[in-house]
């Protein structure tokens, strides 16, 4: 009777992660190291064996553009960041796309940490997975970092994919 009861227990457990949904937040701006992120993404993805779903974001920081709206026409500043956006997009959407993963992505304004930060916690992800550029602690502290910011202020697991 023990012994039936425990492997109920462990059928449940089992049907319990088969069902289960893990959703990846991959934060991308065009770069290597980005790539490698979407690389590990789509790595991660395919040894569970669980359904999951990738989320490509891109944040573009506008703040510096905000000047040049008043003296544009209008919408070629947001046509600009819109394309910024495209392209740092397009490789991950294309290798995505290849490996026939389940994938989405969301286009962002504004300070990158803070946006990949709301985005996180407004979709309930699981993980987010993002690329560093490995500049030196000495850098970091001078220039910051995105992914630093981003680690400090997770409450979910953060992958930092180095390039």
């Amino acid at each position: 009777m023990r012994i039936k009861f425990f492997s109920d227990y462990l059928f449940k457990i089992k049907h319990h992660f088969e069902r289960f949904c893990m959703k990846l937040l991959v934060a991308i701006d065009g770069s290597k190291a980005s790539e490698g992120a979407v690389k590990y993404a789509a790595r991660l993805f395919n040894s569970l064996n669980t359904e999951s779903h990738i989320t490509l974001i891109t944040v573009l920081d506008d703040s510096s553009l905000r000047l040049f709206k008043k003296h544009t026409p209008k919408g070629a500043v947001e046509d600009y960041l819109r394309e910024m956006a495209d392209n740092n997009l397009a490789w991950a959407i294309k290798y995505l796309n290849k490996t026939k993963l389940p994938h989405d992505m969301s286009i962002r304004y504004g300070h990158p940490s803070e946006q990949i930060m709301k985005e996180a916690q407004s979709g309930k992800f699981d993980m987010i997975i993002m690329g560093t550029k490995g500049r030196s602690s000495w850098a970091d502290t001078v220039i910051g970092s995105v992914a630093q910011r981003v680690v400090a202020t997770s409450k979910i697991p953060v992958v930092l994919v180095k390039n």
